[in-house]
Formats: C-alpha cells, structure tokens, sequence
C-alpha cells in the first residue's frame, strides 16, 4: 500500500480492529490513555515513511529516542522537536509535558536530527484512539516502508551496496553482490556501505542498522 493510503487503511483494518479489542479487554494491568498515530515521514524523501502509535502518557523525548534508533543516529547530534513544517520554528519541549497535553489530531511537527548534516522529518497526527495501548513500550511500529530499491550501476541488477565518491555529485555508484565482490574486492572496502532503510543513510557515516529500538513478542509490531 501506499504510505497515505495506509492511514485509511488502519483505521478498518481487521486485524487491528482485532488487535484492539484483545488488548481492551484482556490487557488488564495497562493503563487507558489517549493513543496517538502518526504519519511520520522524511522532508526530502517520501519513499521513506513509518505509521507509528505513541502512548499518550510517553513523553517526547521517547519518540526522539524512537526516531534516531529506527532511522537516525549515528554520532548522537543534537536534535529537536518544532511545531509545524519549520525546523527552526517554535521549539517543542521533549520532557515538560507527557504527549496528551501537547498533541492535537492533526497537528503537524517537525523532527531534525543534527544541525549540520541535518536529517528533517515530518510528522502529522492523524488520528487518536481511547483504550489500552498493544505493546508496553511507549511506541508501536504498526507499519513501515519497504526498502526502496536501487539498481547496480554496473550491470542494473539489484543494488546492495554503495560506493562512496566524495567528489560524485550523486555521492558515488550503486553495486550489486557480484560487482561488489568481483570487481571491487577488498580495495575499498572502507568505502563501501551496505545499503540500509533510512533516510539518513550514507550522511556523516550513517550505516545502520535502521531498525527498531525494541521487539516485545506480544506484539509483533515492535520491530
């Protein structure tokens, strides 16, 4: 599906409808709280995108902590929260006020991550939910984008590899697993980057792994 077109999706969706119901009634030690989805995507890249549920009680800060462990962190730069599709508008404090006092259905915030070589994300919330939250981590990942796909500029067969080219304007050549190995070898290794599922990817050495910050076997979307 579409990343948009997920957001309908999972407002019908059987199996979440489902998922809700079983932590309604049988989740009997958490907490009902105001529940948050959020439609959070790259700036500048939409094939990367992530439609995740944020507890109500959970704070900023353990979004941000989200967000760097599934996409952005690499040297742990600075980062921030603004209202809005300005990062460097209206700062949003990340530890004041827990998530309920803060957000509104369809608000609109930005996430930058490093001041620098800066990552910027959108987020939007697009709906809200009264009940039990799926997981018992303040977030659950509810779905992402594949890993776009990119084409060895040798023999344009699937790409898994990048090598750099600091003075390429495109930031160097896509590689295939043969190329890589037969051709490449272990000359540049140093310059080689596996390729990863996030929009930082290859920015001020960003390797990975791209993935989320925990998996409870009870929910499955936690990874």
């Amino acid at each position: 599906m579409t990343s948009s077109g997920l957001i309908r999706h999972l407002k019908s969706c059987d199996g979440r409808i489902e998922a809700v119901t079983n932590a309604n009634e049988n989740n009997g030690k958490a907490r009902e709280q105001r529940l948050y989805h959020l439609y959070i995507k790259s700036s500048y890249n939409s094939d990367f995108w992530l439609h995740l549920e944020l507890n109500g009680n959970a704070r900023l800060k353990e979004l941000d902590d989200y967000l760097r462990s599934i996409w952005l962190e690499c040297c742990g730069h600075m980062s921030r929260f603004t209202v809005g599709s300005d990062a460097w508008g209206e700062e949003i404090s990340m530890n004041k006020k827990k998530v309920y006092q803060l957000l509104k259905t369809d608000m609109e915030m930005t996430h930058i991550y490093d001041f620098g070589s800066s990552t910027e994300t959108s987020i939007k919330i697009v709906d809200t939910r009264w009940g039990k939250p799926l997981t018992t981590h303040p977030i659950f990942l509810m779905a992402r984008n594949e890993m776009p796909e990119a084409n060895c500029d040798r023999c344009n067969k699937k790409a898994k590899w990048l090598l750099e080219d600091y003075n390429s304007f495109d930031g160097g050549e896509f590689l295939c697993e043969i190329n890589k190995n037969e051709e490449i070898g272990d000359e540049y290794s140093e310059e080689l980057l596996e390729l990863v599922n996030s929009p930082r990817f290859g920015v001020c050495g960003y390797t990975g792994p791209a993935t989320a910050p925990y998996k409870d076997k009870a929910s499955p979307g936690d990874y």
